[in-house]
């Protein structure tokens, strides 16, 4: 019995995602109150601040260009980790899962990118012709971590096609955060390092061609690559991607299972305890209606859902997908919303798009307030079905 569920795990390891993500949506909760207190509330909120931007008293760190922060070693390290489960449960769910064939992929990929392009058309609204225009992007992520862990704590009222749906989206949706990540929030990019990702690249397919495990020299050139990257200009986390897409296909079940824990129950929540190490402004209320912060706020809470919701439908209308099952347009819309929380790629992006901590800062709450709103909204819309 036991060998039974353990093979039905190795083939669909999100049976271990729905499984697990209430304990994950409370664990992001409670690491990003905890945060937040320590950095407004207790006696010693400044150092708690100020610990995340302490530099190691490491030189070879700054000499060979290596993050040295506790901030930058999860932004840029550990996020690795997390970026290399992201591509990997892309590349399974294109070859083997849920986006295997185009029945199943288009109805999900339509509302991603409809769901990524509204948001940031309408942040390009608030915002255009001023410095924050960088941030285009920050209101275009969902947190998949987040929005299944809300899901599942609503229970029946939502039927698993939806949750399907949704994991779909945010995986399509994480696929093209890290497109918009290499192309647009990379820096100048160092010829030299860049033939290096190149080589590397080309000495993991053909060690794919020789192997189907992963072997020792699989892992060594993994840091080479993250290294090049890091060095060529390319965002170091991208690496994680295009290393799982190299790993062979017959692995990535397993090394899913092996990840899961590590990154949602550590990595996710140490990188929420640090990206949300935020001093709250005496005027957090009015810097709320500035542009940024209302150009993200809405592009989340109202461009998400929209955005979903009208490629969906229009898709549905030409007859060329049909609804999730079990299911009607008020429980898909009211799912919508639930997409509408970007936090942990939203805030990572906001990382990227600001070189001043104020701006970052200020991007963050708006990010908190809006995936708070987007939360409520889809949890209430979504309790009023019947189970």
């Amino acid at each position: 019995m036991r060998t039974k569920i353990y093979n039905r795990l190795l083939v669909n390891p999100l049976i271990v995602f729905f499984a697990e993500s209430k304990a994950i949506g409370v664990t992001l909760i409670v690491s990003t109150a905890i945060s937040l207190w320590l950095s407004n509330g207790s006696s010693f909120a400044a150092a708690y601040s100020s610990f995340w931007q302490t530099p190691f008293n490491a030189g070879f760190l700054a000499a060979y260009h290596l993050p040295n922060t506790p901030l930058a070693l999860i932004n840029d390290v550990l996020m690795w980790v997390f970026f290399l489960l992201a591509g990997m449960e892309i590349k399974r769910e294109f070859i083997t899962g849920e986006l295997s064939s185009k029945e199943q992929a288009s109805l999900p990929v339509v509302g991603a990118i409809g769901g990524m392009l509204v948001p940031a058309i309408i942040f390009a609204l608030f915002n255009k012709g001023t410095a924050n225009m960088s941030g285009w992007a920050i209101p275009s992520a969902t947190d998949i971590a987040f929005t299944l862990g809300i899901a599942s704590l609503l229970g029946k009222r939502v039927p698993t096609s939806v949750k399907i749906f949704l994991t779909a989206l945010a995986i399509i949706d994480d696929l093209g955060a890290i497109v918009i990540i290499a192309l647009f929030y990379g820096a100048a990019i160092n010829i030299i390092y860049l033939l290096g990702v190149i080589a590397i690249l080309v000495s993991l397919w053909l060690l794919n061609k020789k192997y189907n495990s992963l072997t020792l020299l699989h892992g060594l050139l993994g840091i080479a690559l993250w290294y090049c990257m890091h060095c060529a200009g390319i965002h170091a986390t991208v690496a994680g991607v295009v290393f799982a897409f190299l790993m062979p296909v017959n692995v990535l079940s397993k090394w899913e299972l092996r990840l899961n824990k590590p990154v949602y129950f550590f990595i996710v929540p140490l990188f929420a305890l640090a990206n949300t190490a935020i001093l709250l402004p005496a005027n957090s209320l009015e810097a709320l209606g500035s542009t940024l912060s209302l150009g993200i706020i809405i592009g989340l809470v109202i461009g998400k859902p929209l955005g979903i919701t009208f490629a969906c439908y229009l898709f549905i209308k030409n007859k060329k997908a049909a609804l999730p099952a079990n299911t009607n347009w008020k429980i898909f819309i009211s799912a919508n919303f639930l997409a509408g929380i970007g936090f942990t790629m939203s805030m990572f992006i906001a990382t990227l798009a600001f070189s001043s901590s104020l701006l970052q800062d200020q991007a963050k709450v708006a990010v908190l307030c809006a995936s708070l709103v987007a939360a409520i909204l889809g949890s209430l819309f979504l309790a009023s079905n019947k189970p």
